[in-house]
Order: C-alpha cells, then sequence, then structure tokens
C-alpha cells in the first residue's frame, strides 16, 4: 500500500532539516525550498490544526477579547438616544455616563485591533505549519485566499441576516489581498507599513473626534428599522461602507504587526520574550488610558464642548492609543499564559481558551443575542434601555457564550461556524477536532 505522501513529505522535512515559513533571520522572512517533497505533496494544502495542538495565548486572548467586542457592540443598538461622538449614545444618567466614560477608555477602537493582530498571527501560524508539512508556497497562498473569500461570504451573510458591523468580511478581505505579504514581505517592511498606514487611521480618527449634529441618526440606522426586508437591505449597504472603513482606517496596522509577532513566535513561546512583554503591557495600558481619557470625557458629558481643535486632537490620540492598548492586552494575555503554562489550567482559564478556539462562532452568536433583545427588527429594547443595560447585556451575553464554548469542548465539538469554514477551506481533510 503506497504511503501517504503528506506524512512521507513530513518524514522528509525532519530529516532535511527544513526551514519553515515564518523563522526570522537578519535580511527578514524567506523561505527556503525543501528537498526530496514530492510533487502531490507539495500541490496539496494539510487540513487545519487539530485543537490540542493549538497553542495557548492566541487562543485565551480571544477568548477574553471577545468580552470587549460584546461591550463594544452593544451600544450600537441604542437608537433611543441623540448620538455623540464616536457613534456613543449622549449619556445623561450617571450610571450611563460612567459606563461610557470605562468603556472609551478600556474598549472602544482597543478590542478590534488586537483582533486583527490575532488574525494575522493566526495566518502565519497557517502558512507555517502547511509550509512545514512541505506545501509549496503558491499552494499556500491560495488557500490563504480560499480561506480570505470564505470569510467575506460569512461577512456578508453576518450582514444580511444580523449585523451590518460585521467583522469577518473585512478580515477576509485583506486575507485575499495580502495573502502573498503574509509569506514574503520582509520584517522592515512590515514595520514601515504599519507605521504609515497609521496616518490615514490618525486623520481618520481625528475626524470621530468631532461632536455630529443633532440631527444625525445612528451610524447603523437599520437597527432602528423595524421592517424585516427594509432592515436587510440596509444592512447590506451599511455592511459595504463599514467594511471599506474598516479596511482603510482601522484593521492593516495591527494585522501587519501581528504577522510581525507571528515570525518571532510572540505568544507561541511568551517565555522568551516574558521582560518585552511586560513592558509592552505596561506601556500599552498606559497609553490607551492616557490617550483615551479626554475622549472618555467628551462622549461622558463632562467636558462636552472643547472646541474644534481640542476635539480633533483628541480623536487622534483615541485612535492612535487603541492600536497601543491591543498591543498591551496581548501582551498581559501572554503573561498569563505563561503562568497557566508552569501549572495547571483551572476551570476559568479552560473556559476561555475554549471560547477563543469558538471565536467566530461566539462572535456571531452575539449578534443573535443582540438582535433578539435590542434591534427593533427583533426584541426592540434599544430604544428603551441606556449604556449601563446594554454593557450588563454584553457581559451576561460573553458569560454564555464561554459557558457553551466549554460544553462544547467537553464533547470535542468545533463551534458550527469553525466547523464551517474549516470543511470549506481544506474540503474533507479538515479534522473534526
Amino acid at each position: 500500500m503506497a504511503r501517504d505522501p503528506v506524512r512521507k513529505a513530513a518524514r522528509t522535512i525532519r530529516r532535511s532539516h527544513w526551514t519553515s515559513v515564518g523563522e526570522p533571520s537578519a535580511t527578514g522572512t524567506k523561505m527556503s525550498e525543501p528537498t526530496g517533497i514530492s510533487a502531490e505533496a507539495s500541490a496539496r494544502s494539510i487540513g487545519a490544526t487539530t485543537v490540542d495542538a493549538r497553542a495557548l495565548a492566541p487562543d485565551l486572548a480571544r477568548g477574553c477579547m471577545l468580552l470587549l467586542i460584546a461591550l463594544g457592540n452593544a451600544h450600537v443598538y441604542l437608537v433611543g438616544d441623540e448620538i455623540g461622538v464616536r457613534g456613543y449614545p449622549v449619556a445623561e444618567a450617571v450610571p450611563d455616563r460612567i459606563v461610557t466614560l470605562l468603556q472609551m477608555v478600556f474598549v472602544d477602537g482597543r478590542a478590534y485591533p488586537m483582533f486583527a493582530a490575532l488574525f494575522g498571527y493566526g495566518i502565519v501560524q497557517l502558512a507555517r505549519r502547511q509550509e512545514g508539512a512541505g506545501i509549496e508556497p503558491n499552494t499556500v497562498r491560495k488557500l490563504i485566499r480560499r480561506r480570505g473569500w470564505w470569510l467575506v461570504l460569512f461577512g456578508f451573510a453576518h450582514a444580511l441576516l444580523l449585523f451590518s458591523g460585521d467583522i469577518i468580511g473585512s478580515y477576509g478581505i485583506l486575507a485575499v489581498g495580502l495573502a502573498g505579504v503574509f509569506l514574503r514581505a520582509r520584517d522592515r517592511m512590515l514595520l514601515l507599513a504599519a507605521g504609515l498606514w497609521m496616518v490615514p487611521v490618525a486623520v481618520f480618527g481625528a475626524l470621530q473626534g468631532l461632536t455630529v449634529p443633532e440631527t444625525s441618526q445612528p451610524s447603523v440606522s437599520s437597527i432602528s428599522t423595524s421592517n424585516p426586508l427594509a432592515a436587510a437591505v440596509l444592512r447590506l449597504e451599511e455592511w459595504v461602507t463599514l467594511t471599506f472603513q474598516q479596511v482603510l482606517f482601522s484593521l492593516v496596522p495591527a494585522l501587519l504587526f501581528g504577522v510581525w509577532a507571528a515570525r518571532r513566535r510572540l505568544l507561541d513561546e511568551p517565555e522568551r520574550y516574558r521582560w518585552r512583554l511586560r513592558y509592552a503591557a505596561a506601556v500599552g495600558i498606559g497609553s490607551a488610558v492616557a490617550g483615551g481619557l479626554p475622549m472618555a470625557l467628551m462622549a461622558s458629558a463632562v467636558w462636552p464642548e472643547p472646541g474644534f481643535v481640542v476635539s480633533t486632537i483628541a480623536g487622534l490620540l483615541h485612535s492612535v492609543a487603541g492600536y497601543a492598548g491591543g498591543v498591551g492586552y496581548t501582551a498581559i494575555v501572554g503573561l498569563v499564559a505563561i503562568r497557566l503554562r508552569q501549572r495547571r489550567q483551572g476551570p476559568v482559564s479552560t473556559a476561555l481558551t475554549a471560547c477563543g478556539q469558538r471565536s467566530m462562532t461566539c462572535y456571531l452568536s452575539q449578534s443573535v443575542v443582540f438582535v433578539a433583545v435590542l434591534a427593533a427588527y427583533g426584541g426592540g429594547l434599544g430604544n428603551d434601555i441606556g449604556i449601563a443595560a446594554t454593557a450588563v447585556l454584553a457581559v451576561l451575553t460573553w458569560v454564555l457564550t464561554v459557558v457553551a464554548a466549554e460544553v462544547m469542548r467537553r464533547r470535542r465539538r468545533r463551534g458550527p461556524a469553525e466547523v464551517l469554514l474549516r470543511r470549506f477551506t481544506y474540503g474533507a481533510t479538515a479534522p473534526r477536532t
């Protein structure tokens, strides 16, 4: 019986000590040519990573950050109040003002950069594993793009059925457009491109610092549309606009940083970077708080009308500091992962990791709950409650998704969305566990 070509390729790799993608060198990341790899093996992708083989820190980070995603999205469903800076309703009650201030400092513009970095990190992990099995670079690039196109379709479906503020489609577009960058770009080029891309990001952030007119409508107006069909049409229109904004003015710098970090295995081997992670956590979180405080005071009506110049500066600082906050949060999770590796994982960290391993399913589940409770085409409570109440709903929703993920882990089940994505991406080679 003929031996499986992929296993044969892997054995050949181990004998020849082939260097896989993602290992940094003085001149950047280069892919060496494998020797002795069969043409059949190098032209086929291998299946997805099993759950037990995944790195702890990235999944733990995703599970924790889904809480911030829930908090950051829940207020979008509030349509009963006047809209203020960065789309937040103008808060009047003291609890609402306190929650707005805290979210602007620790959540708004901080969670999605981190998720973008983790997406870039995950793509490099995927590519490293494929090429480590002898798959040729062109096949890996096609695999990344195929996965990206399916993510775009998932995002389209998410917007059509539930929520136009979808982020999945944006990741898909970036995977399709930057597949070659993930594999071939030198490290210096990655950091230079990320730095240059921060210029339009900062400009866009400065504009978001401006106070909107009193007659302005919510940025996601479909939320207030009770007719399901009309709301679906509006959601698709909004999805196109919001995806364009996310791709151009939000995600790219963090994604490129995530690629750079993955090449150094910052989260795969956090013990090697303990002191750097501590420094990144302190500086990142400190910068996020300091840079986010001015706009937080504006959004919570503590500092209602600071003027045009101050508002634009506050918006710029808030936006740029969000990337520092994302790095800081990631570093904290890396440090926690070091502690967890030194002792047995407890039930909380295990459940959070399970949530991160099923992050797409948990993310989509948040939209199901928010629509069922808050949207006008769902439960309709978004016209009656305030920011503090939606924050409580967001926390409870996140807790439920963590519990559900833990139940799936104990039953050795992937999330439904992850199963579909892996089947569409890898075909029959995708493992179930």
